[in-house]
């Protein structure tokens, strides 16, 4: 179970990184929207865009790039620094920390994506359900186990032996 777990947990984030890298590129190559199946620039006028290349890079680079990224490091482990002064759970691998983030990211890009399009369809349904199962496998003791710090303890000098 806790392979599992753990392939469950990479193959979420590596699912998304790749889907929105490509969604982005395509934004990115055709600000129009036209490689998305002519996707309409009206659903844009409430928005602040004239066209899709800035949620494009946003979704290529943050929901995109970012997990295929998070999914290598929790591959190889790397310690970073700079990531892990932004780790709020510090007895958790940092990587492990910043997929609970993604999670929550794809969460605000869909809720400001409906703020803006003014509308719900199947794509920000499937996706905010995939974003609560991320949340949901990287929260399973199986999978938190797996990245917690492993702390020496030193002998507390008070205490009995």
């Amino acid at each position: 179970m806790k392979k599992v777990a753990q392939n469950t947990h990479r193959a979420l984030l590596l699912f998304l990184g790749l889907t929105a890298m490509i969604g982005g590129g395509a934004l990115i190559i055709s600000p129009s929207g036209k490689l998305l199946g002519g996707l309409p620039l009206s659903i844009l006028e409430n928005s602040p865009f004239t066209d899709f290349l800035i949620p494009g890079i946003i979704l290529f680079s943050v929901l995109g790039f970012f997990p295929v990224l998070i999914v290598m490091a929790l591959f190889k482990r790397p310690f970073i620094p700079f990531a892990e002064h932004f780790n709020l759970f510090k007895d958790m691998y940092w990587a492990w920390t910043f997929s609970i983030y993604i999670a929550f990211a794809l969460i605000i890009w869909i809720q400001v994506e409906t703020f803006f399009v003014q509308g719900v369809g199947w794509l920000q349904m499937f996706y905010m359900l995939y974003a609560i199962a991320m949340l949901i496998v990287a929260l399973l003791p199986y999978t938190r186990n797996n990245y917690t710090k492993n702390f020496t303890c030193q002998p507390n000098k008070n205490s009995k032996q």
